[in-house]
């Protein structure tokens, strides 16, 4: 006798079934993305991959000491796994608006700041010369309320309080996110986690 029942609701299933339900409502390649992602979850690690496809670490890093995060500028997706690998988080980013304002490579966190302040660049000022010289933490803060600095100067992983402008190119060089996303972030990652910008 079969145990397998041709209505049985699974995950797969119902993700598969809200995927055509949703048809133009939302982008086919997140929704494929979405059903890959299943047969990439194992229990055994604490995911919360809900909508990107789930990455290997191996590929970009020879080890994960000290914590490691990928920032994919393509897909808008900040990857973390945990030292130890038990942990592994995917975060939706908002990315640089051009390409002359990208970096990418390999750097390290090199300070962690609650309630950052912030100065524009010169090169910012020099774009945008009505921005104010300096603006202190709160509300109004670009860096919202949690930065993660990198090895390169004026280069952070920082919140935002304007949520409109994460999964868009909406920055002028650093990665932002939810501001609940960078608080949890900014608990698991150290001052030494490798960071690479592909």
């Amino acid at each position: 006798m079969s145990n397998s029942n041709p209505f049985r609701l699974n995950r797969r299933r119902f993700l598969g079934g809200s995927a055509l339900a949703l048809g133009s409502l939302a982008a086919p390649a997140v929704l494929a993305q979405t059903i890959e992602m299943e047969s990439e979850i194992t229990p055994m690690v604490r995911r919360n991959t809900a909508i990107f496809r789930a990455q290997d670490w191996r590929p970009y890093f020879s080890n994960t000491k000290n914590g490691a995060i990928l920032v994919d500028i393509t897909s808008r997706a900040l990857h973390f796994w945990s030292g130890d690998q038990t942990i592994y988080k995917v975060y939706p980013t908002s990315v640089p608006l051009s390409e002359d304002l990208t970096r990418r490579g390999r750097t390290s966190v090199v300070q962690k700041v609650v309630g950052p302040d912030w100065r524009p660049t010169p090169a910012m000022q020099k774009r945008n010369p009505e921005w104010p010289a300096y603006v202190p933490p709160g509300p109004d803060n670009p860096l919202g309320t949690h930065a993660l600095y990198l090895g390169w100067t004026y280069y952070r992983i920082h919140g935002t309080h304007d949520n409109r402008k994460i999964g868009r190119r909406s920055s002028n060089g650093c990665i932002g996110l939810y501001n609940d996303d960078i608080a949890e972030l900014f608990g698991l990652t150290q001052v030494g986690t490798q960071v690479l910008l592909i």
